[in-house]
């Protein structure tokens, strides 16, 4: 296998082969997935290792003092020989990772082989293919949380230690020295257990991304603006807590923290800084100083750490490894979010490159991950990475006899619903809008008023059980969509739902069931571009294909707004699972087909995604789903080609067919028309006449996992085969 070593003498970095450890009782065998590289501490010992002997000398006195009493003990000659062997000898690099467990040690009953955990230790959490890993050093990773993300947990770890060394309270204030990767996790767990933080860094982006994670303000700590937000925000009494997460040789931290620090508060180390306490202004204020110690109790323990011995929670409530559990538990809630400080994903292999660039300074990073590739042959074998697209297991429902009018009834009336759907069903003739559901009383009184709704109310499940109600339409928040609706599905509701229908494998299942349960498989999903006019038109003019396609579809999605909704991937999913349905959906109605696999890749920070999806035939689609282009750009264009033609969408406005003949729509059409006017009177002519639905519920079913698919793509960094049931 291979690992990354340093020679502490020379500097030398190297990725070399090495044996694979031994799977020990009282562990496990974890092939890495994603490590983090600490741009602070490993990065102050590789350069320190670049530094001459003197310089090594000076950096590290705790070292010279071991020297000089071994000279005492053993004698110069005998001193020197240990310590040139010692530096001239490869070192590893490297604490914090995600894997999975590929052999299971005798004694451990709490994971199994092919389980992903995140693990810790500078012996352990190493950057290479296989670490042993003992029982109280990994955690398994919660369901929904990606291992890129796992690989956070020591360092999450580290940071939630030192804030458990400021005991916070609710309603306290704090300062964060240092907004490093470190001092950036602070921020976020002080944000999420109720304290206002400033944050103080030189570097204004780090500020920046501060403040977007949690901080009340952050500034320049020589600057006159972070003395002014701690002076307005503790009407100048000072803060509660200090978080020392800087490093380096200047002694302004703790000045800093002796100023701003309230009469008898709290300073926490948790970096490594020069620490000249100013005398008089430590005693004065009588401020407590703390230390917080790596990842929490247990650590550097041997009986705890090898052995595996727990300490007993009634008198240890918070050791390392549960420390671990609980990062991992914070960011699968949504509470803590590590993607906006991920800078660079590296492959492994480029591991030397990457050292050398986050040195040099060219890599200006918060936070790296090395990716390391998939198992070759010859390893233990690998799970290929894979997305269920379930079978539908429900004999059709039997046509109904034709009534008019089509009574409907809505959950939700947001902004979408209120918008893009009531305006073209309130005025269409046959169809009676009889009852809107909402949580909030004034919602539903509003929707009524202004659609002429026959009645409002907050009472779903009388709504379900009303036989008169012909079809309900599910237009709520993105994780009620699958409970609502296979709730509609079991009361025996043909079901509208908006996009998208599941958030998760699980969920999808769970509709399915409901279908095969009930035998009721009316189900629409709002993938309403399929039935765009100008697209209808333009494909027709296409034609049948009979050799593969090229689609390319570019979604200028742009920014959210601050505080939208959308951006709560925690509890409502990821944006592209929200809403990339529409694209998959259409790309696959053009190419008359659902995919085979999906190959997902993403910017820094997951703001712009590519998605690659292969067809049966060998066609392909790419959907470049970007969020940072200009405003006046348009938002879709389209294009497809096979067979010497070609077809182009522009945003709906304008379509073309390039080949033999060339057509072209009209410049100026009425309106940009995206279908959601035809496809809601499909709709409403299947529930009417009891005819086919009209979307098949295998493709809204293969469009959903698709979806899913990218972002188990985003995670593993592989294509992601769509495994159909047989």
């Amino acid at each position: 296998m291979k690992q990354v070593v340093q020679n502490y003498k020379s500097g030398e970095l190297a990725v070399l082969d090495v044996p694979v450890p031994g799977c020990k009782p009282g562990g496990v065998l974890v092939r890495s997935a994603f490590s983090l590289i600490s741009t602070g501490t490993e990065m102050m010992k590789v350069s320190e290792a670049g530094m001459s002997m003197l310089g090594k000398a000076r950096s590290r006195p705790d070292q010279v003092a071991k020297v000089m009493q071994s000279v005492a003990t053993n004698g110069v000659p005998a001193t020197y020989r240990k310590v040139m062997g010692k530096l001239d000898s490869y070192t590893p690099l490297g604490y914090s990772l995600c894997g999975v467990v590929e052999q299971v040690g005798a004694g451990i009953d709490d994971v199994k082989v092919g389980d992903l955990v995140a693990c810790a230790g500078n012996e352990h959490a190493l950057h290479a293919e296989l670490n042993w890993v003992p029982k109280n050093l990994y955690a398994p990773v919660p369901d929904g949380l990606a291992p890129r993300h796992a690989a956070f947990g020591t360092v999450g770890s580290i940071a939630m230690q030192g804030v458990r060394q400021g005991e916070p309270q609710l309603g306290e204030t704090a300062l964060v020295i240092g907004l490093g990767l470190i001092g950036q996790l602070v921020v976020q767990l002080l944000a999420a257990s109720g304290v206002r933080v400033v944050g103080a860094d030189p570097d204004p982006a780090r500020c920046e991304l501060a403040e977007r994670l949690g901080a009340a303000a952050a500034g320049d700590p020589s600057s006159a603006a972070v003395e002014a937000a701690v002076a307005e925000l503790t009407d100048g009494h000072g803060v509660d807590q200090v978080y020392l997460a800087a490093g380096g040789g200047s002694n302004q931290p703790v000045e800093l923290a002796a100023r701003l620090c309230r009469d008898r508060g709290r300073v926490v180390d948790i970096g490594k800084c020069r620490l000249d306490l100013p005398w008089n202004a430590y005693y004065e204020k009588e401020l407590d100083v703390r230390f917080s110690r790596s990842y929490g109790p247990g650590r550097y323990d041997p009986e705890y750490e090898l052995e595996g011995r727990d300490y007993p929670i009634g008198y240890v409530r918070w050791t390392e490894r549960r420390n671990l559990a609980c990062f991992l538990d914070l960011m699968a809630r949504g509470k803590v979010d590590v993607e906006p400080l991920v800078s660079h994903v590296a492959d492994f292999d480029d591991a030397v490159e990457t050292y050398r660039r986050l040195k040099d300074g060219e890599l200006k990073a918060v936070a790296v991950l090395f990716r390391y590739p998939e198992p070759t042959e010859g390893a233990a074998e690998a799970k290929a990475p894979s997305v269920a697209v379930p079978a539908v297991k429900a004999k059709p429902s039997p046509a109904r006899a034709a009534r008019t009018p089509v009574r409907l009834a809505f959950v939700g009336a947001g902004n979408y619903a209120t918008s893009m759907l009531l305006p073209h069903l309130a005025r269409r003739e046959g169809v009676e809008l009889a009852t809107v559901v909402t949580t909030t009383a004034l919602s539903a009184a509003n929707a009524q008023r202004k659609f002429g709704f026959a009645g409002a109310t907050t009472d779903l499940d009388g709504v379900l059980g009303d036989k008169s109600i012909d079809a309900v339409f599910v237009v709520t928040r993105h994780s009620t969509h699958a409970d609502l609706t296979r709730k509609a599905l079991l009361a025996g509701k043909t079901v509208f739902v908006e996009k998208p229908l599941a958030l998760t494998e699980d969920e999808l299942a769970g509709v399915l069931a409901a279908v095969e349960e009930s035998g009721n498989d009316r189900l629409q999903v709002g993938f309403n571009r399929r039935f765009a006019p100008l697209l209808q038109e333009a494909r027709k003019r296409f034609g049948a294909r009979t050799g593969p396609a090229n689609l390319r579809y570019l979604v200028n999605a742009g920014r959210l707004d601050h505080g939208s909704w959308y951006l709560q991937q925690g509890s409502e999913g990821s944006r592209f699972v929200g809403e990339g349905g529409h694209f998959i959906d259409t790309a696959s109605w053009l190419l008359d087909a659902d995919p085979v696999s999906v190959y997902a890749t993403a910017t820094s920070g997951n703001e712009d995604l590519q998605v690659v999806l292969r067809y049966p035939d060998g066609s392909t689609a790419t959907i470049s789903y970007v969020t940072t282009g200009p405003s006046g750009f348009p938002k879709e264009t389209l294009d497809l080609v096979a067979d010497g033609r070609a077809l182009r969408l522009d945003d709906f406005v304008r379509a073309s067919v390039y080949g033999r003949d060339k057509w072209v729509s009209s410049r100026l059409p009425k309106a940009r028309d995206k279908g959601q006017n035809a496809e809601l009177a499909a709709f409403v002519k299947a529930v009417r006449g009891g005819g086919p639905m009209p979307v098949p519920l295998e493709s809204l079913v293969a469009t959903t996992a698709a979806t899913l698919a990218v972002q188990a793509g985003l995670a593993g960094g592989a294509p992601v085969t769509l495994a159909r049931a047989r």
